[in-house]
């Protein structure tokens, strides 16, 4: 049953605030999809915490995720390309809709991600001798994107994203070497099988992917996102953008724990890249 089917279905059974705000979705579910909590609120006549009750009612984590459970009622958006548009769509529409998608799967992820996660993974990432970072298709840019965060903290960083590579260097790999796994599907079978080899030969792998997948199930800690993105069907966007700030999230973890001292280490990085760059013009 999708979302509105649910709301038409409990129509009788929500309070009478709850109740305004059903009737406003259903008269215009593409409306509410565009607008904020405060919007609709106010198109109800209700508070914006009614509005997350109501959301809550239905099974969803608030309102960002209420949205993309009712935006994927509403249509089977355009195969291989975004669940949320449309053939029909033109530039504003569909401009809108990736940000508006993008920046409530962030927040989704956001209020779902374990912090303890987080914490323990920068512990590991801290105390390795050498860090790898492991992506196939959509997820081999962010493994790219985080050898280049990484590479300026004065650490054996490694990226692959050729699969017999990532065979060699977990054979060549053991103790003290993490190795992160980036997969938002956790189910690509050779990202399984490298996961399980590392882990045979010592290193310790942290994995970054879908909570209960294969992928999860081989990795020493996972950091598990809710990124309610079929990868399967449609190209892969918000969940790209959702591993790039965990990425973020573990370098800035990494920073703060090496202490004060270890950023002036990034300072000479930085320095000795001004004079790549043409200098600011000043108006």
């Amino acid at each position: 049953m999708n979302t509105l089917e649910k709301i038409q279905k409990h129509l009788d059974h929500f309070s009478k605030s709850e109740r305004k705000v059903a009737e406003v979705i259903l008269a215009s579910p593409q409306t509410a999809i565009h607008s904020s909590i405060a919007t609709l609120a106010k198109m109800a006549d209700v508070s914006e915490p009614t509005v997350n009750r109501f959301c809550r009612r239905l099974d969803t984590k608030g309102f960002p995720d209420f949205k993309l459970h009712l935006a994927q009622s509403l249509a089977n958006g355009t195969p291989y390309v975004n669940r949320n548009v449309e053939e029909s769509d033109g530039p504003d529409a569909y401009t809108a809709k990736i940000f508006e998608s993008t920046m409530a799967c962030l927040d989704v992820a956001k209020n779902s991600l374990d912090t303890s996660q987080i914490n323990r993974a920068v512990d590991l990432l801290t105390q390795a001798k050498k860090i790898s970072f492991f992506g196939l298709g959509a997820s081999a840019s962010v493994a790219h994107d985080a050898q280049n965060k990484f590479f300026r903290f004065n650490i054996p960083i490694v990226f692959f994203d050729d699969v017999v590579m990532q065979r060699m260097s977990c054979i060549n790999g053991g103790d003290g070497d993490v190795i992160v796994v980036i997969s938002h599907t956790g189910r690509t079978k050779s990202l399984v099988e490298v996961a399980r080899l590392a882990r045979e030969n010592g290193a310790t792998v942290i994995g970054i992917t879908a909570k209960n997948s294969p992928l999860d199930h081989e990795c020493s800690l996972t950091i598990t996102l809710d990124v309610p993105e079929d990868t399967d069907v449609y190209m892969p966007m918000a969940s790209r953008v959702v591993q790039m700030t965990v990425i973020d999230v573990l370098a800035t973890g990494f920073t703060l724990r090496r202490g004060p001292g270890f950023r002036e280490n990034l300072k000479r990085v930085k320095d000795a890249l001004k004079d790549s760059r043409f200098h600011k013009v000043e108006n």
